[in-house]
């Protein structure tokens, strides 16, 4: 009895100290020197400027030139940063977090996106969380998560200026400190970029007015570049000839050798190239009020004397394509353009106008903030710190020929989407060896009703890829045009008696009816399922007089419904599909430079980026089959890591130095500047093989 009553005593005693030891985990932690510079604040501030769909392939940048001055001159640039899922949620998700999509399971912008799992397993281990209770005054502001229905404040926000839902200029609702908030149509009070800005820079002098001792982390997530692409009204008039989409992949299409979307995706006509030319205007004029805000902030740190006390990172939630592939707008592809994005960083020891090659990903974000606040980052992390790549604390690189210290990566995972079921060594799946074939029966015969049919029809080719792991490597077949008489999502209807429906369409695609092909007087892009806007089709009177007195009609409309107006007619485009699911490794290192992709029908593709770095050519036909086995188990490694140790593995070859490494930098950089910079250039459609 005394025994037992000795055990639960220091059972007590084991979690009161547990507690202690958590609530004065900063204080026991040894300072590191960048932090013994200023005592007013002996940890720095850190703001976190985040943007939605901007790119950094399509010239985005180019326009940015306040933001360029301040955090590229004044900071460093790096060129090699990229994104693990190429959407809203997952990467934002991952962004909060510091892990990949499989481990903290958000995979789209609604599975799991804010939802109560999300809320109780990994809200409340987001960097947020970490900062506030170590002392930090943390704030957030503009969009959050996608699904976000703002009936709470995640844990760890001390300030909390969110908007509900996706991203909106006008007429959004947001959550102020738990306080449901509408707004309008009024640009003084309701233009979120602005106001976002000045509730920010607001929050900042009081904070420090207040609490001069604090330190304080922001994150400001614009809604911009995102649809509907409202601008401020002095820049609605911006950019007239704007061309910087126009890169070598512009409406480059079709593409037989690549994953079905692709193949599906026939050349633009010219009202889709009008559409693309007036989208990436648009854009471009919603990053200018960005551009306004950063160097608002910037002047704010200024005239507080915080500048210098202060990391700001700049970066965005993943990139976009417009009219590349022949695809009219969007994301979710593994390419360059949609996992390429800007990033930024200035601050205390950060070299000014630096560019530094190595890779660094999303996941890195939470890590690297933790690190800054001077916090040990948990091991359930998957992403590192950046600051070993900084003056802040320079550490060994896998460059440096004298490896004494830690090595970077060169390899990462992008990854879309999630296996429906599990699949067994020999390539069945486990499902299926019973009830396959009555599914597929149902899903084809679901595929076949009036109601899942369309009035667009492209060319495409279209081939049925097993479970096998590793596909045998055969000769160019070509479909003849004449055996295809239409194509839609998940289905094929061939020339002959047969029909296919894809496997993978599952209840998100034939319930509701799939909204990727659709004809319509307003074709809706956005679906609640993709994280992009509206677009509603019109015809513009041709007398001027009526034009005049239909748009003094239609543009308080156009505010009400924050949708993008397009005069030139309806059209039909697919920006995605079901089975548009992956699995990709990226390497960037001294010798190579690839993407090997794996998708969820078996489809294969592989793209040397030094050679082709616009991804033309699928060349996974050049590859042996022992390197292939190697590919494939390489990717499989990073698909089920956990933690930064997994997640980060140590390179498996010799390095020959960092000298090799800078020269295929440059030499990528030197053909991206040929195109303007991934901008401006040729571009024009292939014919069908």
């Amino acid at each position: 009895m005394a025994t037992q009553g000795l055990a639960a005593r220091l059972l007590v005693l084991l979690a009161v100290l547990a507690v202690a030891h958590a609530s004065v985990f900063q204080s026991n932690q040894k300072l590191k020197p960048r932090f013994q510079r200023d005592r007013r604040n002996i940890r720095p501030n850190i703001i976190l400027i985040l943007t939605d769909d901007q790119d950094i392939e399509l010239g985005s940048m180019q326009v940015m030139n306040k933001t360029r001055r301040i955090m590229e001159q004044g900071g460093t640039h790096f060129s090699n940063a990229f994104v693990t899922t190429p959407m809203c949620c997952p990467s934002r998700s991952s962004m909060l977090t510091g892990k990949y999509a499989h481990n903290h399971n958000t995979y789209t912008n609604n599975e799991n996106c804010s939802s109560p799992s999300w809320q109780a397993q990994h809200e409340p281990r987001t960097f947020g969380v970490y900062l506030n209770s170590t002392g930090y005054r943390t704030a957030f502001f503009g969009k959050y998560l996608n699904e976000y229905n703002g009936t709470y404040i995640p844990p760890g926000w001390r300030e909390w200026v969110a908007m509900v839902k996706n991203s909106r200029f006008y007429n959004y609702t947001l959550c102020r400190n738990g306080v449901r908030e509408k707004h309008g149509f009024e640009y003084s009070k309701d233009y979120l970029t602005d106001l976002i800005t000045n509730d920010s820079i607001s929050y900042f002098r009081m904070s420090k007015k207040i609490y001069p001792h604090r330190p304080i982390m922001m994150v400001i997530s614009h809604a911009a570049p995102h649809g509907p692409e409202d601008s401020a009204p002095q820049y609605t008039t911006a950019f007239p000839n704007a061309s910087q989409h126009i890169t070598p992949s512009y409406n480059y299409a079709p593409n037989p050798d690549k994953h079905w979307i692709m193949r599906y995706t026939g050349p633009m006509k010219p009202i889709h190239m009008e559409f693309t030319n007036m989208l990436q205007r648009k854009r471009l004029q919603t990053l200018l009020s960005v551009d306004d805000s950063v160097e608002k902030i910037y002047n704010m740190l200024v005239d507080t004397g915080e500048l210098d006390n202060t990391y700001v990172i700049y970066t965005a939630d993943h990139g976009y394509h417009i009219g590349q592939f022949g695809l009219v707008k969007g994301k979710s592809m593994p390419y360059e353009f949609d996992i390429r994005v800007p990033f930024y960083i200035r601050g205390p020891n950060v070299e000014a106008g630096g560019i530094n090659p190595h890779i660094v990903l999303n996941i890195d974000l939470a890590p690297t903030i933790l690190d800054i606040a001077g916090m040990d980052v948990p091991p359930d992390m998957d992403g590192k710190s950046i600051l070993k790549l900084l003056g802040t604390d320079r550490m060994m690189n896998r460059f440096q020929l004298n490896k004494k210290g830690k090595v970077w990566r060169d390899s990462f995972l992008v990854e879309r989407g999630k296996l429906l079921h599990k699949v067994l060594n020999d390539g069945k799946d486990i499902a299926q060896e019973e009830n396959y074939l009555p599914k597929y029966q149902r899903v084809k015969d679901l595929c076949q009703r009036a109601e899942y049919q369309t009035p667009c029809e492209q060319i495409g080719q279209v081939q049925q890829q097993t479970h096998r792991r590793i596909l045998p490597l055969l000769p160019k077949r070509v479909i003849s045009n004449s055996n295809l008489t239409s194509v839609t999502d998940g289905y094929t209807s061939l020339g002959n008696t047969s029909a296919q429906c894809s496997p993978f369409a599952g209840r998100e695609q034939l319930d509701p009816p799939p909204q990727t092909l659709q004809l319509v007087r307003v074709v809706n892009v956005m679906s609640r399922r993709r994280c992009e806007s509206k677009l509603v089709l019109l015809s513009l009177p041709k007398d001027e007089a009526a034009k005049n007195q239909w748009l003094k009609f239609i543009i308080p409309l156009y505010h009400n419904s924050t949708t993008s107006i397009f005069f030139l007619g309806p059209f039909c485009a697919c920006t995605s599909a079901n089975n548009n699911s992956y699995w990709c490794m990226r390497t960037i290192n001294e010798t190579h430079n690839f993407l090997f992709c794996e998708f969820a029908t078996g489809f294969l593709e592989y793209f040397d980026i030094n050679t082709d770095p616009y991804q033309l050519v699928n060349a996974v036909n050049t590859l042996d089959r022992y390197v292939l086995n190697q590919l494939h188990v390489q990717l499989m490694e990073l698909r089920g890591c956990k933690g930064h140790k997994q997640c980060n593995p140590r390179t498996r070859r010799q390095e020959k130095g960092k000298k090799a490494w800078l020269l295929l930098e440059q030499k990528r950089r030197k053909k991206l500047r040929k195109w303007g910079g991934g901008g401006g250039g040729g571009g024009g459609h292939r014919k069908a093989e």
